[in-house]
């Protein structure tokens, strides 16, 4: 039975319209239903329980709103609160992101690979338990970028500033060139093209593609797909609700859907 019902996609900000890019090319006649907590905006810089806490009142906002599955399009947000959504609500599938360690582990044996993330997100227990079952397939060199999560927040996109700010924060990893990029934050590949020129490498890997792949999957295995055959909706609701936020997000959402980096 055919179920017109929205997904939603939740993040801490924008960044998660990355993935809500990738969901909408995978499944273009789903409807979305995109909450970003700018409001609140870095989750990277606040406390796990924090973290958490937020992260469970949104979800249960979004399933009230008549969700058919959600999709946390947050590193931060999957590493803290994911187990804790999946037990309370098991009847609904709540998928996650990741950053892509195993694809780019694969492609680059051996070699040095770069994971940008936001602090919360490198210190969590998921991502230890996901490098731990990578270790030894490559050298992880694990960098944290506090701010640049806000910058993209903010939409400083590309430019001198967002190029200083990598300069700065990864020139502990600048000395040898990386194999490859790990952007383990959803806000990260709208600045992908700063980072290729401030790394060198155009080897830059996310969990967008993959987390699309996954919800079709669930919701495939759920019978939960729609069976419309026109375009799909996406509605946007935010914890900011000025007009400059607002298109921000429409600004974003293009770039995404168009498969750009910086927007």
């Amino acid at each position: 039975m055919a179920d017109d019902r929205p997904v939603a996609v939740f993040d801490s900000g924008v960044g998660g319209i990355s993935v809500l890019g990738e969901l909408v090319r995978r499944m273009p006649t789903e409807s979305f239903l995109y909450f970003g907590d700018s409001a609140n905006s870095p989750y990277g810089s606040r406390s796990e329980a924090q973290v958490r806490a937020w992260t469970f009142m949104h979800t249960a906002r979004l399933l009230d709103a008549d969700a058919k599955a959600v999709v946390i399009a947050c590193n931060t947000a999957t590493g803290a609160a994911i187990g804790m959504l999946r037990r309370h609500w098991p009847e609904v599938p709540i998928i996650g992101i990741e950053p892509a360690i195993k694809p780019a582990a694969a492609a680059h044996p051996g070699g040095r690979i770069l994971v940008m993330a936001t602090p919360v997100t490198l210190a969590s227990r998921k991502f230890r338990e996901l490098l731990a079952r990578h270790a030894g397939e490559a050298e992880f060199l694990e960098a944290p970028c506090p701010r640049l999560a806000a910058m993209v927040e903010s939409g400083i996109l590309d430019g001198a500033e967002t190029e200083a700010y990598l300069r700065q924060t990864l020139r502990p990893f600048l000395g040898a060139p990386a194999d490859a990029v790990v952007l383990g934050c959803t806000h990260y590949p709208f600045v992908r093209r700063t980072v290729a020129r401030v790394t060198g490498t155009e080897e830059i890997y996310d969990g967008g593609a993959g987390t699309a792949r996954e919800t079709a999957r669930r919701l495939a295995e759920a019978g939960l797909q729609t069976d419309a055959a026109s375009p799909g909706t996406v509605t946007f609701l935010s914890s900011d609700p000025s007009e400059e936020h607002r298109l921000l997000c429409e600004r974003l959402l293009a770039a995404a859907r168009a498969g750009a980096s910086d927007a």
